[in-house]
């Protein structure tokens, strides 16, 4: 019987599902549709098992964060404008204790002043920021490696 394949949660914060239409000369055209079948397409080439979810909700992304608890290899985040503003999401995610990777499409030190600031980031092991849908294949590539050193320390 094959082994099951760590879970990995992709989360996805506000406005991310407006991909391809909100503000593309910043954002880009990719839909968040695209970013999720990148995101799945990677993680099946490194064995992992993608679990992608977008919320406009901070309750809803925080729920998700707490099951991950337990359950979840580890999370791949972009927690979107939630990144500068929510100690709530901060706190769940420290309380998950899994190895996180916070993902920006944009890089947020060359945007607003406001913009440059992660709250959330305090609880990554990584950040990745500005490379665009490719970020989510480089933030599963990371997650990947840092599940197989957990797996040869433990």
């Amino acid at each position: 019987m094959p082994k099951p394949r760590p879970i990995v949660a992709v989360l996805n914060g506000p406005n991310l599902n407006m991909l391809g239409l909100r503000q593309p000369e910043i954002y880009g055209r990719a839909t968040l549709a695209d970013v999720q079948a990148l995101a799945e397409r990677r993680g099946a080439e490194l064995g992992l098992s993608v679990e992608f979810r977008q919320s406009n909700l901070e309750g809803e992304l925080i729920t998700w964060v707490q099951q991950c608890r337990g359950r979840a290899a580890g999370i791949v985040i972009n927690p979107a404008g939630l990144t500068h503003t929510s100690v709530a999401l901060l706190d769940a995610l420290l309380a998950a204790e899994l190895p996180v990777i916070e993902v920006h499409l944009t890089n947020i030190h060359r945007r607003e002043a406001f913009r440059q600031t992660s709250i959330t980031g305090k609880a990554a092991t990584g950040l990745i920021a500005g490379l665009g849908p490719r970020g989510y294949a480089l933030a599963l590539e990371a997650m990947a490696g840092l599940l197989a050193e957990a797996r040869g320390a433990s």
